[in-house]
Order: C-alpha cells, then structure tokens, then sequence
C-alpha cells in the first residue's frame, strides 16, 4: 500500500467532506492543479487506499431498524467455510477475524428481537459454529469516521 503524505491527507479529507466533489472542484479547493489531484487519486485508488464507494444506506430505512453484534467461536478448521455460509445471509452486514477467545465478529441488522433469533439460529446452524454471543448497539455514539485521523496527517513509521 502506497504511503500517504500530507497532500494526500488533504485530498482524501476534503474527498470526506463531499464524496462527489469532481477532480477540477478538489484542484481548486485545495490550491493544486487538476493534473495533480488526478494523478494521486489513481495512484490512491491503484493503492486499495479507498474502500468501497457504495453511500452509507441506513438499514433502518430498509426495515431493519435493530443492530448487533455477534461473536462467533468456532472449529478452527472449519472457518472458511463458516465464513461462507455465514456470508449468504443478507442481514450480516460484515464480519471480521478476530484474535482472542471469540474467532468472528458480525454486525446484523434485524427487524426486531424475534428476526435477531431467527438469524441467529442460522448461524448457530452453521456446522463448525460451536457458540455465539449477542450484543444489541443501544446507540450510535461515535459514528464511522475518518476525518479525525486524516486532520492529523498520516502515521510515519519510525
């Protein structure tokens, strides 16, 4: 992965603060050439920088106004196909390997506490899932953010 400097940061934090800013809006925005923020936004892209640019749809809009989040303890061996299965169902929003005594955690959204059992259960059916633990978001106090690490410029390794 390419490191990213300060006009990077600059860039990506304006990028932040309006995704459909155009090439020629982020120049003059930023007092750079067009050229310029051209060519470090492919280099950013070519780089996996940028995580995917689908908008942040609130799945509550949808209908699944409950969020949770599951760890998943599982037969090591088994964990890719774990992984899988559990991907084919459509209220896991995302999952990550974890480190410690849990080896998944998933977020889930579900239409209500009797859905949350029900996806739940699917999961447990998953052969290889030894247990799983629940806990329901009460809220969303720090939303996903970025802004606060580009404002501080990028990490130099020593």
């Amino acid at each position: 992965m390419h490191a990213v400097d300060a006009t990077d940061a600059r860039i990506l934090r304006a990028l932040a603060e309006d995704p459909r800013r155009t090439v020629v809006a982020l120049a003059q925005r930023l007092g750079l050439s067009r050229n310029t923020v051209q060519a470090r936004l492919a280099r950013l892209e070519a780089s996996h920088a940028f995580l995917g640019f689908d908008r942040r749809i609130n799945p509550a809009s949808l209908g699944y106004p409950l969020l949770a989040f599951i760890t998943v303890h599982v037969q090591q061996r088994r964990l890719a196909a774990i992984t899988e299965e559990i991907a084919r169902i459509p209220e896991v929003l995302e999952g990550h390997g974890l480190t410690g005594t849990a080896d998944l955690l998933l977020r889930v959204v579900a239409v209500d506490a009797e859905d949350l059992f029900r996806i739940h259960g699917k999961i447990l059916a998953c052969d290889g899932v030894e247990r799983t633990d629940t806990a329901l978001a009460m809220g969303d106090l720090i939303p996903f953010r970025m802004d606060p690490l580009l404002e501080r410029g990028p990490h130099m390794p020593a």
